[in-house]
């Protein structure tokens, strides 16, 4: 059913959620597992760009192998990571695109603000637009 499938991570509780499903997923498919860190530039002062992008890039990277290692850890097959760059909701929809994935699984909300409370403003967006299914998980049980 799945050949491809997308998990794009922050590092988060309720991406870490979105990565055990996907996984999961995986495991039933006999699917690739992608996942995906999205570096947003932020609105920075120009002096300390490179230092902050640099430690920003870090931060994905580890979350990316934190992904890949669960994923070897529970045999899945193919994994593959990357960090990009830009609007992560346009940045997921691109690499939804350009790798032919047929699901996506992320987490209902990310780490900071009201999107803690609400479906995340980039999950609802993906949801909205993308042309394959989306998974959305959260890291609260239901009632």
């Amino acid at each position: 059913m799945y050949d491809s499938i997308l998990v794009p991570t922050d590092g988060s509780d309720t991406a870490q959620a979105a990565v055990d499903h996907a996984i999961d997923h995986a495991k039933r498919y006999d699917a690739t597992l992608h996942t995906l860190y999205v570096v947003e530039e932020p609105p920075i002062d120009e002096g300390d760009a490179p230092e902050v992008l640099d430690a920003i890039e870090s931060t994905g990277e580890r979350a990316i192998q934190d992904v890949i290692d669960a994923a070897r850890a529970a045999d899945v097959g193919t994994v593959e990571g990357s960090v990009a760059e830009g609007a992560p909701y346009r940045a997921i929809l691109e690499y939804v695109d350009q790798n032919d994935i047929d699901l996506v699984v992320m987490g209902t909300h990310g780490r900071t603000g009201l999107d803690r409370y609400l479906l995340g403003s980039v999950t609802e967006k993906v949801v909205r637009s993308a042309p394959v299914p989306v998974l959305t998980v959260g890291t609260e049980p239901a009632d």
